[in-house]
């Protein structure tokens, strides 16, 4: 009996342990899902030599409560700003470009309106309007807050000051 006991605490230990993660999808997926389900579109917009992209995928992208929060109420799309794989979106083809020395993928630049900071944070609404682009490194208070506002639709009638002033957090 003290055998099964153990055994059943270390299994509940170790699946505790388990890191979490954000439900990645492409971009595609997130459009064709969100034709079935409507839903906010988080998309983190990121290059593979971005120290600040990497440092958010390993603390801001592994708190329990913002994968929770993400994983609820959003398609989260990681979008490689430099990636090579075409993306068609409302009949047209995104490219992977490369001008002299600069290299860049058409959609992500499209959407940071020509600029290219990494990392951004962009929220679309659950049509796929563009509700806002946030540049650079978030924290893990900061993503709260600012992931909170756009699901509890307080964009629409709160400043973010204000917002802030009254926000709770669950961290």
């Amino acid at each position: 009996m003290k055998h099964y006991i153990i055994i059943l605490l270390i299994s509940l230990f170790s699946t505790s342990m388990i890191a979490q993660e954000v439900n990645w999808i492409t971009f595609e997926k997130a459009i064709e899902l969100n034709k079935k389900e409507k839903k906010m579109i988080l998309l983190d917009v990121y290059t593979d030599w971005c120290g600040y992209c990497k440092k958010m995928d390993k603390i801001t992208y592994k708190n329990k409560v913002i994968v929770d929060f993400i994983n609820k109420h959003f398609y989260a799309v990681k979008l490689d700003g430099e990636g090579k794989k075409d993306i068609t979106y409302k009949d047209y083809t995104f490219k992977y470009r490369k001008k002299g020395r600069s290299k860049f993928h058409e959609l992500p630049a499209t959407i940071l309106n020509g600029k290219l900071s990494y990392p951004t944070t962009v929220f679309l609404d659950k049509d796929e309007k563009l509700l806002d682009r946030i540049p650079g490194y978030l924290d893990v208070k900061t993503m709260e807050k600012v992931i909170n506002y756009f699901a509890q639709g307080k964009y629409k009638s709160q400043k973010w000051d204000d917002f802030v002033k009254n926000f709770k957090s669950s961290i």
